[in-house]
């Protein structure tokens, strides 16, 4: 890939603020440092402080990421933008049939459904059916990034996730504010297995706080605490 991809972030003073649908200039596409779907960037793009409504002090609030996340879930039902999967990544993790007990935990916090390799399973079917399975298959790529030794495969890997992720010209672009984006631009002059960390939490805290409270009420969840549907893991065997 041509490294004009990863030229860094666009002054602060060049910020446009992007809109849903809207036009993206030739420089935020080729820089990557465009903001997602409906993120705006500002001339003064600065780490906002935390609020009452963040489950984390160690992180930067990430409200406005929640609803954009929200505003973009919405404009891909009304396009019907098809379902997307990584290539590198398999259709569903390998795991054994999870104990009704184990199902039940998940309700508990969403980091052992996280932890579970079947409840990660299951949660990516419900992102599914919301049109975000990208914030899972997306987290997954960058586990799978971090265990990654070779430098050569880093890079190609580092590029990947980039390409498929965190570029605007992707459709499985994931929502992301600008200082995060900042942030990656910086470190894919040089990948490590870390690169994503920061776009990683924040897709986490996305899912924990915006998907994961709508998967405890939902159909699918409700029927494995009664027992009386498969997990993907069995529907795709």
């Amino acid at each position: 890939m041509a490294d004009v991809l990863y030229t860094g972030p666009i002054p602060a003073e060049r910020g446009a603020e992007l809109t849903m649908g809207g036009g993206r200039s030739e420089t935020s596409a080729l820089t990557g440092t465009g903001g997602g779907r409906g993120t705006a960037t500002t001339q003064n793009s600065q780490r906002p402080n935390t609020c009452c409504f963040c489950w984390c002090c160690c992180c930067s609030c990430s409200c406005l990421t929640v609803r954009n996340e929200e505003e973009r879930q919405r404009w891909r039902r009304r396009k019907k933008i098809p379902d997307t999967k990584m290539e590198t990544i398999p259709n569903c993790e390998a795991c054994t049939k999870p104990s009704l007990e184990e199902i039940r935990l998940w309700s508990q916090s969403f980091d052992k459904l996280m932890r579970n390799p079947a409840g990660r399973n299951v949660f990516r079917e419900f992102l599914r059916t919301e049109y975000s399975e990208e914030n899972m298959l997306f987290w997954l790529a960058c586990e799978d990034l971090k265990q990654e030794m070779n430098k050569s495969a880093i890079e190609e890997k580092a590029r990947s996730i980039y390409e498929d992720y965190i570029s605007i010209l992707s459709p499985k672009e994931v929502s992301l504010d600008a200082r995060v984006r900042e942030v990656i631009n910086r470190k894919m002059q040089d990948p490590t297995p870390h690169t994503f960390e920061d776009a990683q939490l924040q897709i986490y805290t996305l899912m924990h706080r915006d998907s994961y409270p709508r998967f405890l009420a939902s159909n699918i969840y409700k029927a494995l605490v009664h027992g009386g549907s498969r997990t993907p893991s069995e529907s795709y065997s």
